[in-house]
C-alpha cells in the first residue's frame, strides 16, 4: 500500500472544499427563503432576514396554506404528477419492452426514429398549434399528453430489459407464456429500480412545469401550483391583492413572505417523497447501463 504523500492530502483538502462551497451555493438561498417564510413581517420588510429566522412565527405558512387558490392549485398538481406520472411509466416501459429485442426485424430503424425526436423538437408553436387542434386548450390534458413519454427515460428502461438475462423469458415461454404476460408478471416486477428512478424522474417533471401550463392553460380555476408560484414571483406588488382573505390577515403577512412561504410550500412534497426513493437513484441507472 502506498504511503499518502503531502500533496495527495492537499488535493484532498481542495476537493472537500469545492464540494463544501458547491453544496452551499445550493442551499443558502433555500435557507434564506425558508427564513423568510417563518420570520415576522417587520423583519422580512426591513430586509433583515438572512439565513436564519428572526421573530419565528408560522403566520404566514398558515396564510399560504389555507388561501383557496393555494389549495385548489395544490391539488390539480397533485392530480396532473400522479396520473402523469402513472401513465407515463406505464407507456415508457412498455415502449421500451419490444425495442430491447435486438432479433425484432426493422427494429434498429424504429430506433432511430425514437432518437430522432428525442434530439430534434417541432418547437413551441407547431405543439401549441397541435394541442388547439386537439382541443386540448385549458384541459388538463393539456399538461400530461404532450409530455406522456420521454425518450430519454425510455432509452433507460430499454437498457435494463437489455441486462436481464434471457433465459427468464425463454423458460416462461416454454411454460406457454405470452409477451405481455412475461413484461407484467417477470419483466416489470424485475425493474423495480429502474422504474423507480424513472417515475421520480417523471414526477418531479410534471410537478416543477410552469411553461406547458402558461402555454395551454388561461383559466384561474386550472392553474396547476407552479404556474400559481410564479404568477406571484413575477407580480411582487399584488401578491396579497387578488387573496380572498380577511384585512385581519392581510394585515399580519407581507408580499415577501407569501412569496417565500408559497416557495416552501411548494417544494415540500417532492423533499417528502424524495428520501424513500433516493436508494434506487443510483443503482436503477447504474444497472440500466450496463449490459451482461
Amino acid at each position: 500500500m502506498n504511503k499518502r504523500t503531502y500533496a495527495d492530502y492537499s488535493l484532498d483538502a481542495v476537493i472537500y472544499l469545492v464540494l463544501i462551497l458547491m453544496a452551499l451555493s445550493t442551499l443558502l438561498p433555500f435557507a434564506n427563503v425558508l427564513a423568510k417564510a417563518v420570520s415576522a413581517e417587520w423583519a422580512v420588510l426591513s430586509g433583515k432576514v438572512g439565513l436564519f429566522p428572526i421573530g419565528f412565527q408560522l403566520d404566514t405558512m398558515k396564510f399560504v396554506a389555507t388561501s383557496p387558490q393555494f389549495i385548489r392549485s395544490f391539488l390539480i398538481s397533485v392530480g396532473v404528477t400522479i396520473v402523469g406520472t402513472l401513465l407515463s411509466l406505464l407507456i415508457t416501459a412498455v415502449t421500451a419492452y419490444p425495442l430491447s429485442k435486438r432479433k425484432l426485424p426493422g427494429i434498429s430503424v424504429i430506433l432511430i426514429l425514437f432518437v430522432f425526436t428525442m434530439m430534434f423538437s417541432g418547437g413551441i408553436i407547431p405543439n401549441y398549434l397541435l394541442v388547439r387542434k386537439l382541443g386540448l386548450l385549458n384541459t388538463l390534458g393539456s399538461l400530461i399528453l404532450p409530455a406522456l413519454i420521454s425518450v430519454f427515460n425510455m432509452l433507460v428502461i430499454k437498457s435494463y430489459y437489455e441486462s436481464l438475462p434471457e433465459s427468464l423469458e425463454e423458460s416462461a415461454k416454454m411454460d406457454g407464456a405470452k409477451d405481455w404476460t412475461i413484461l407484467f408478471r417477470i419483466i416489470l416486477p424485475l425493474s423495480g429500480p429502474v422504474l423507480a428512478t424513472i417515475g421520480l424522474f417523471y414526477a418531479v417533471s410534471y410537478w416543477n412545469d410552469f411553461f406547458s401550463p402558461m402555454l395551454y392553460i388561461n383559466s384561474p380555476s386550472l392553474k396547476p401550483l407552479q404556474l400559481y408560484l410564479r404568477d406571484i414571483v413575477m407580480d411582487a406588488n399584488s401578491v396579497t391583492a387578488g387573496l380572498d382573505r380577511s384585512a385581519d390577515d392581510l394585515m399580519n403577512v407581507s408580499s415577501e413572505g407569501v412569496q417565500a412561504a408559497t416557495v416552501i410550500a411548494s417544494t415540500i412534497p417532492i423533499l417528502l417523497v424524495y428520501p424513500f426513493l433516493q436508494k434506487y437513484f443510483i443503482k436503477g441507472v447504474l444497472i440500466g447501463s450496463v449490459k451482461g
